[in-house]
């Protein structure tokens, strides 16, 4: 029986805690495959070994610091055409919690990163998994909270401690994030891909803002416009109109 539908059914329920592990994505791989993740599932760990990110790279957090946190979501009646709504789901979920602490300059860098004022807070990294003839996303969240020191080799890391000077219970704030996350979620179920794509440009880094991106070894300013319903960034003046995600990179 699908829990999709089932009102009291609430993403962060249950949360569980661990203390270290390689993955939070991982783990939650493996508890769906094994059928011991329902819908709603929450996995927050205080260290990862082997944290991920996006395109392959590694994500670097201190233990006990930050949010490494990972959702298991049933997304069986979502259309493949409309998965960017996933996407936008959870970066909106992500934009609402810590613009609430962080007041204003928060923002979504395209297409699933957490900015703010040109520094980077946090990151999404979004997997999806069949089991049972279900459809689950497994949405991993990284955010940046009380960690004031960062590697040399982060270029522009900031956190929620540096942005306020205030020291925050990062497992209180986990679950306040799975709240913000879920509140989207709901709209997604709903086939509201309008509300979503419309909130996600409202919110979307450098919007109407001429910036840098490299194409291979090719580096052009383009003015950023918005992102459209398939998940391509939309630009003027560039060395063409729309990008997929990874046929670009930033420079900034």
């Amino acid at each position: 029986m699908s829990l999709t539908h089932q009102p009291l059914i609430k993403l962060g329920e249950p949360f569980i805690q661990l203390s270290t592990v390689d993955s939070t994505n991982n783990y939650a791989h493996s508890l769906v495959k094994t059928g011991m993740a329902v819908n709603g599932t929450a996995i927050f760990a205080d260290s990862q070994t082997n944290g991920r990110g996006q395109m392959g790279k590694q994500w670097q957090t201190n233990a006990g610091e930050n949010i490494t946190l990972s959702i298991v979501a049933d997304i069986s009646t979502v259309h493949l055409q409309n998965q960017f709504g996933l996407v936008a789901m959870a970066a909106l979920g992500c934009y609402d919690f810590f613009s609430k602490y962080a007041i204003d300059k928060t923002a979504i860098k395209w297409s699933n990163d957490l900015y703010w004022n040109d520094k980077k807070a946090g990151g999404i990294l979004i997997e999806t998994i069949n089991h049972n003839q279900k459809r689950f996303a497994i949405i991993g969240i990284g955010i940046n909270i009380n960690q004031t020191k960062f590697s040399e080799h982060l270029p522009n890391p900031v956190s929620l401690k540096q942005i306020t000077g205030k020291h925050f219970s990062v497992i209180e704030l986990a679950k306040e994030l799975c709240t913000c996350v879920d509140k989207w979620y709901r709209i997604l179920l709903a086939a509201d891909h309008n509300l979503l794509l419309e909130n996600y440009n409202q919110h979307l880094y450098k919007k109407d803002v001429e910036v840098g991106l490299k194409k291979g070894s090719i580096k052009f300013n383009c003015t950023i416009k918005s992102v459209n319903a398939m998940g391509e960034l939309q630009v003027e003046n560039g060395m063409q109109s729309s990008f997929t995600f990874g046929e670009v990179e930033w420079v900034i």
